[in-house]
């Protein structure tokens, strides 16, 4: 795992594409977000060098919001996701929030059951959300104070 870089694009947004299909982010957008103030995103490389997932987090004050987080289907069942996601956690605890909020699509249990075993909890829906298919997301939150 390291930092992600502008080079880096191309295969963020193959994943990006292969994995969320209708509701990807614009290549344009991903983009974007690999310079922005305030974020932090990472990378997956397998042995091979091929990097197999991705994601990254914003960071503003106290709070951090998970902005994005992907593993390549190829890659998947053997807890990539949480490797990233501790990492986007630890990142958060390092920049000084308090708390983390996420944003998951309610018709997707897989990575709803691995936020809840890293402790957050649901505090909201916000409904049809995810465009253009009209799916409601679960809104989440996770207290940092267990964390430090």
């Amino acid at each position: 795992m390291r930092p992600a870089r502008a080079e880096d694009l191309d295969a963020i947004w193959a994943i990006e594409s292969a994995v969320f299909a209708s509701d990807a982010w614009s290549r344009e957008l991903l983009r974007e977000e690999l310079v922005a103030d305030h974020r932090s995103y990472l990378v997956l490389e397998a042995a091979s060098g091929a990097i197999v997932g991705y994601a990254g987090v914003l960071l503003v004050g106290e709070e951090a919001d998970i902005q994005t987080i992907a593993v390549a289907p190829e890659a998947r069942g053997a807890g990539q996701g949480r490797r990233l996601m501790r990492a986007l956690l630890d990142a958060a605890v390092a920049a000084g929030a308090r708390e983390v909020f996420l944003e998951v699509r309610a018709d997707h249990p897989v990575p709803q059951a691995l936020y809840a075993s890293l402790g957050f909890a649901e505090i909201g829906i916000r409904p049809r959300y995810y465009q253009p298919d009209g799916v409601d997301a679960i809104v989440m939150r996770l207290d940092l104070k267990d964390q430090r």
